[in-house]
């Protein structure tokens, strides 16, 4: 089963998300921040990650940095799910080695069709 995981500090957007992932035949794996989503992508190595950008302990940013230097989860394609979109900060986010980046709010219908869209499915 495709395993992906949701990083995001907003109880309500990680239970969106996680329903409608769950509703597509996903295994999702929740983080409330950004240190829990660094650890939990290092030890799950899931198929994909969606990163808030503003979390605390770490920043979607600086979780996104530490994932891509690193050789075991460097593969792992990561989109950034965040409220922040401004041009700049989507430019940030792609240049930190971002595989996209979606704008909150979103519909789950355009969430499936982007997940699957990334994943091959």
């Amino acid at each position: 089963m495709t395993r992906i995981l949701i990083a995001d500090d907003e109880p309500h957007i990680r239970k969106l998300v996680s329903f409608t992932l769950g509703n597509h035949g996903y295994e999702v794996l929740q983080a409330i921040d950004g240190g829990e989503a660094y650890d939990l992508a290092r030890a799950e190595k899931p198929d994909l990650i969606l990163l808030d950008v503003m979390m605390p302990v770490m920043t979607g940013y600086e979780v996104l940095t530490r994932l891509k230097a690193d050789p075991e989860t460097e593969p792992i394609p990561v989109v950034m799910l965040s409220a922040k979109s401004q041009r700049t900060e989507v430019e940030e986010g792609m240049a930190c080695g971002a595989r996209e980046y979606i704008c909150k709010p979103f519909t789950p219908r355009d969430l499936v069709e982007r997940v699957g869209e990334i994943l091959g499915a």
